[in-house]
């Protein structure tokens, strides 16, 4: 697993992104892409424009009743912070339910199919552009067992989303036996630099991305963990 040097570039200049805005065309409009980028967007935006936002008057009673419905399963409670697992599979606070960033008496909630969303804003691309991108939809997710956030991918398109290297020689000649790289999630970290989390930038070119990883590629077939795999739950 190899790539060369690598650009970051915000989209700048993109202004606010509302139910039904075109995601695609907001972004082509304001810079100009190339066959082999990868464009991440933030699933903030994405939630706007498919308009999942619901009504929150601020207390937490309504919180909870937004994330319960959000949750199909509860795994960890400490005072206000919940751990749940979304319908997408995602272990993440709060079920991914946002306050920040939306209108006032609002909340965010995940796009309900981010694959699907990353695909639709992947060929939104193409068509305004005629260029051959790949898509990656990010969140700002927490880790179990390491403090601070970071932004993993929730939604791919034309881009694997893991790449498997068991049977690949590492450095010293050995096969590798369990190696397996979350790209997209790499990709949605280091996109994030130029984003920020109160920048009002939602959105980057990652530019210099191998082209052997384009392809189909499915966040929730490729990198959602079953719990018969997960030694945590």
């Amino acid at each position: 697993m190899t790539t060369g040097p690598l650009t970051i570039l915000p989209v700048e200049g993109s202004g606010e992104i509302g139910p039904g805005d075109g995601i695609a065309e907001a972004i082509a409009a304001r810079v100009t892409v190339s066959d082999g980028d990868v464009v991440v967007v933030t699933g903030k935006i994405v939630s706007k424009a498919e308009g999942r936002l619901v009504p929150f008057d601020g207390t937490p009673e309504a919180k909870a009743e937004i994330v319960a419905s959000e949750s199909v399963r509860i795994l960890r409670r400490r005072g206000d912070l919940v751990i749940a697992q979304t319908r997408h599979g995602f272990i993440c606070a709060h079920a991914g339910v946002d306050l920040s960033n939306v209108p006032d008496g609002s909340a965010a909630l995940l796009p309900t199919d981010p694959d699907r969303s990353a695909r639709r804003i992947r060929d939104g691309i193409a068509r305004v552009s005629g260029r051959e991108v790949a898509v990656v939809i990010s969140d700002t997710f927490g880790r179990p067992f390491r403090r601070g956030l970071t932004d993993v991918a929730i939604g791919v398109a034309g881009i694997a989303a893991l790449l498997d290297l068991r049977g690949e020689l590492d450095a010293g000649g050995r096969p590798m036996r369990t190696t397996e790289v979350c790209v997209a999630d790499e990709i949605a970290a280091a996109a994030d630099l130029v984003m920020g989390k109160a920048s009002r930038v939602p959105a980057a070119i990652v530019r210099g991305i191998d082209r052997a990883w384009f392809g189909r590629g499915s966040v929730h077939d490729e990198v959602v963990r079953p719990p018969i795999d997960d030694l945590f739950r």
